[in-house]
C-alpha cells in the first residue's frame, strides 16, 4: 500500500510541470501581442501629425495598456514557473523572482488590473459624447469593483502577513520545556 501511496505522489508532484504548457503558450501570445503593439505604434507614429491632442493622448493610453498587460502576462509566466514548477537556475540573474511568492503576485496582478481599468475608463471618459450615461455608469462601477476587489486582497494579505508575525512572535516567547 505504501508503494502505491509513493507512486500517487509522485504523479501528483510531476503534474506540475503540466503548467509548462500553459506558460509557453503564454508567451506565445504575448509574442502576438507584441506584433499587435507594434501595429498600434506604428499607427501612432505615422498618424501623429494629423491627430490632435486628444487622439494622440488615447492613441499613447491605448500604448501605455498595452504595456501594462504585456508586463502582467509576464508576471503570471515567472512568478508561476517559480513558484509552482521549478526554481530557475540562474537565481543570481533574477534574483527578484524569489521576492514574488503567490500572493504578492495576487497583489501585483489586482494592481495591474485596476490600472487597466483605470486607463480604459479614462478613454471612455476622453470620448463621453460616444457612450450613453447607462454605459458610463456601468463602466464606472465594473472599476470601482475592481479597485475594491484589489483593496480587499491587499486587506487580506495584510492580516495574513500580521497573523503570520504575532503567530511567529508567540512561538519565539513560548517558553521552553
Amino acid at each position: 500500500m505504501k508503494q502505491l501511496e509513493i507512486f500517487v505522489e509522485r504523479i501528483i508532484l510531476a503534474s506540475r510541470w503540466l503548467l509548462v504548457v500553459f506558460y509557453i503558450g503564454l508567451a506565445i501570445a504575448l509574442m502576438l501581442y507584441a506584433v499587435s503593439f507594434g501595429v498600434k505604434l506604428w499607427k501612432f507614429a505615422t498618424h501623429i501629425t494629423s491627430s490632435d491632442e486628444a487622439e494622440a493622448i488615447l492613441d499613447m493610453l491605448g500604448l501605455i495598456d498595452a504595456a501594462l498587460v504585456a508586463s502582467l502576462v509576464v508576471m503570471v509566466i515567472i512568478s508561476g514557473y517559480e513558484n509552482f514548477v521549478s526554481k530557475f537556475d540562474e537565481e543570481d540573474k533574477v534574483h527578484w523572482l524569489g521576492e514574488i511568492d503567490a500572493n504578492s503576485l495576487k497583489i501585483k496582478v489586482a494592481s495591474t488590473i485596476v490600472a487597466i481599468s483605470s486607463i480604459h475608463l479614462l478613454q471612455i471618459f476622453l470620448n463621453v459624447d460616444k457612450y450613453t450615461g447607462e454605459k458610463l455608469m456601468w463602466y464606472t462601477i465594473i472599476h470601482i469593483a475592481f479597485v475594491v476587489s484589489a483593496l480587499f486582497l491587499a486587506f487580506i494579505d495584510r492580516v495574513t502577513a500580521m497573523t503570520k508575525a504575532l503567530n511567529k512572535q508567540k512561538q519565539q516567547e513560548a517558553p521552553k520545556l
